[in-house]
């Protein structure tokens, strides 16, 4: 019991170290500094000029931003992390050879290979939370925004940490890739995942096949979807899988349809009603 205490009193110190000391490596502040940029983009140049500047919901998405990526962290994903480290930690004697060669590549190489890899992954989970009955109940969560904005983009059960951060981490730990190198795509993957859900339009071009944006993910948080389909457009930062796989759909821009799911306006609005949602109706 004292090792548990003191292993999480050392994730909360690291974290209000991150805090009150600010560097270029304190994620904290580079998610501040995202979140107000993307925001003014919003107040700026609008794509639904008829959503309020404080949307729906804007502070419980807001909560969940720092729920999620923080206190959630200290708490909780780093001991389900280090548990994921030393099960996969056995086998990595046994790929020595792969771990060389991955460290021998340039940094440039090494942050490709690790955010591509990390996005398709994604990519495929996400598949995973919309295909599983059990698992989209806890997705439910994120699909309950009616009005989309920058913040929408972190609102997510809890449980999606576990799911994403277990089946994500073990192919790359394979891999021989260490969390730190997750740093730099992390913060770019978190811009990426803001803009997508800010309340702008991106007009990409033809880089629309490649990278997400706006007006394509906005039809994935589209209440209505196609006749016999649980999900369209799973890409987070790469739009590239669905094009490829056949799971993109964009019949016009998106601006104005209905968001959510059916029967989303009886979903709960509270934050501890949200959390216990998806648990009473597996019970």
């Amino acid at each position: 019991m004292e090792q548990f205490v003191s292993f999480y009193a050392a994730q909360v110190a690291y974290l209000w170290s991150t805090i009150s000391q600010p560097t270029w490596h304190s994620f904290f502040w580079w998610l501040v500094g995202i979140s107000l940029a993307v925001w003014a983009l919003e107040l700026i140049i609008p794509w639904r000029r008829n959503q309020p500047i404080i949307r729906k919901d804007f502070w419980l998405d807001t909560w969940y931003m720092f729920f999620n990526m923080f206190i959630f962290g200290a708490i909780g994903y780093s001991g389900i992390s280090a548990v994921v480290r030393g099960i996969v930690g056995d086998l990595l004697p046994f790929l020595s050879g792969l771990h060389a060669t991955m460290a021998s590549l340039p940094t440039w190489a090494l942050l490709l290979i690790i955010f591509v890899a990390r996005d398709f992954i994604q990519w495929n989970v996400h598949r995973l939370l919309h295909a599983s009955p059990t698992l989209w109940e806890f997705h439910k969560v994120h699909h309950s925004v009616e009005q989309m904005g920058f913040a929408a983009h972190l609102r997510f059960h809890f449980a999606e940490n576990i799911v994403y951060g277990t089946l994500e981490y073990i192919p790359l730990a394979l891999l021989g890739i260490d969390l730190v190198d997750f740093f730099a795509v992390g913060v770019f993957a978190t811009a990426i995942g803001h803009l997508n859900h800010a309340n702008i339009v991106l007009p990409v071009g033809p880089l629309k096949y490649i990278f997400n944006t706006p007006q394509m993910h906005i039809w994935h948080h589209a209440k209505d979807l196609p006749p016999g389909v649980n999900g369209i457009n799973y890409g987070l930062t790469l739009s590239v899988w669905d094009w490829i796989f056949g799971t993109a759909h964009m019949p016009s821009s998106g601006r104005d349809i209905p968001l959510g799911f059916k029967d989303v306006e009886r979903y709960p609005h509270s934050f501890f009603r949200q959390l216990v949602a998806p648990f009473r109706k597996q019970r």
